[in-house]
């Protein structure tokens, strides 16, 4: 009988821990998809302040703002997508992923700000285009530019630049490393 009394308890307790983990990754989406919206916004005054009244104004023409402002939209999006992320990885860690030390946070989200401002230049170099395209048009070359824009920087060697852990993180997937050559 006391075996019968101990699996139901079992049952239970893990119902309770799959409905808590269901409320806590709820949770966490929503602040993911809160920051990165929010981060789209900021991005968007962004360009769109840098198009209006900063020095960079006479560079775009007036056609081509539409397409600054897609990469201001990817520019926030990635710096709203990262920050929870690492400011979570700060605070939480298992066994297998320890947490970030704050220097490997800063440096990561660094990072993703450049990787953001990269983008931002690709859609201001498409945003050029508006001498010779209309506005749609631009927008649409600006949507695709910044969409692939991310290629050559994937052909970077980022073992060189020390960001190698990153991809060594998504792969291993705790799986044990072997540091023997083959």
């Amino acid at each position: 009988m006391s075996a019968e009394s101990g699996s139901g308890r079992s049952e239970a307790r893990s119902r309770q821990r799959s409905a808590a983990g269901n409320i806590a990754f709820a949770a966490g989406s929503v602040l993911v998809l809160t920051t990165m919206t929010l981060g789209a916004f900021a991005g968007v005054y962004l360009t769109t302040h840098l198009a209006d009244h900063s020095f960079l104004s006479p560079a775009v023409p007036a056609d081509g703002r539409g397409a600054l402002v897609i990469g201001g939209i990817a520019f926030g999006g990635l710096a709203g997508l990262f920050l929870p992320l690492l400011v979570l990885g700060l605070f939480g860690g298992t066994a297998e992923k320890p947490r970030l030390r704050p220097t490997e946070a800063v440096r990561k989200m660094l990072t993703v700000l450049v990787l953001g401002v990269y983008l931002v230049l690709v859609s201001g170099l498409v945003a050029q285009l508006a001498r010779i395209f209309p506005e749609g048009l631009t927008v649409l070359l600006s949507v695709f530019a910044v969409g692939f824009g991310w290629i050559p920087l994937a052909l970077l060697p980022w073992q060189r630049f020390g960001l190698a852990d990153i991809s060594d993180r998504l792969s291993s997937r705790g799986e044990p490393k072997s540091h023997e050559p083959d």
